[in-house]
């Protein structure tokens, strides 16, 4: 199952595909500053994704395919996110001392609360938030999944561009951790309190 949410150690290219086009970023990182390696934008050609979803794979592979040849990045392997639209999304509280395994051995035995589909149709992932407040016994754990299908024609598409899928983000999620490596390198930006992120896209904002 490929992850929704953990952190990966080895180097991953950024790949976003939006309603018009694909997207390809490649960061290095030196110290606590960031550079960037490679980047590049692909045209999609006309409907190969709709309303966030991917119709034509072959389409949008193909343009994967020439964005890595002009960019040429690094490294082949890759993250990609499915739209929040796609993607339900459960805060859930549970035992603090059940380790990785049985957290998700419990969360599959009890998925059929969380998640109006059948387990064979989704790709579901969990991230351990952190404790209850005021309570040390309980955390919180950030339950995600998406229909297989979304995540599939993602890593589909990445696989026809020559690329090898090694993690489906959701996209909410990736503009938040992007925006907190940003907001690190801010002067006062321990005093920043409410922060808002506009995503302003080609079809939607």
């Amino acid at each position: 199952m490929l992850p929704f949410l953990r952190k990966k150690a080895q180097t991953l290219l950024g790949i976003d595909i939006s309603s018009t086009a694909v997207k390809l970023l490649e960061l290095s990182k030196s110290g606590g500053r960031y550079k960037v390696e490679s980047y590049g934008v692909e045209p999609l050609p006309a409907n190969a994704v709709v309303e966030k979803n991917i119709s034509d794979v072959e389409g949008v592979g193909d343009a994967i395919a020439r964005l890595v040849s002009r960019a040429r990045p690094g490294v082949k392997t890759a993250a990609v996110a499915v739209s929040g639209s796609a993607v339900i999304t459960k805060l859930i509280e549970m035992d603090a001392d059940l380790d990785e395994d049985a957290l998700e051995l419990q969360l599959k035995s009890e998925a059929d609360q969380y998640i109006p589909y059948p387990m064979d149709e989704v790709r579901m992932d969990f991230q351990v938030v952190g404790p209850v407040e005021n309570n040390d016994e309980r955390v919180e754990v950030l339950v995600a999944a998406s229909r297989t299908e979304n995540v599939e024609m993602r890593t589909d598409a990445l696989e026809i561009g020559g690329l090898q899928p090694k993690a489906v983000d959701v996209e909410a999620y990736a503009m938040e951790r992007a925006f907190q490596l940003i907001q690190a390198g801010l002067p006062n930006s321990d005093e920043l309190e409410t922060v808002a992120v506009f995503d302003i896209g080609a079809t939607m904002t």
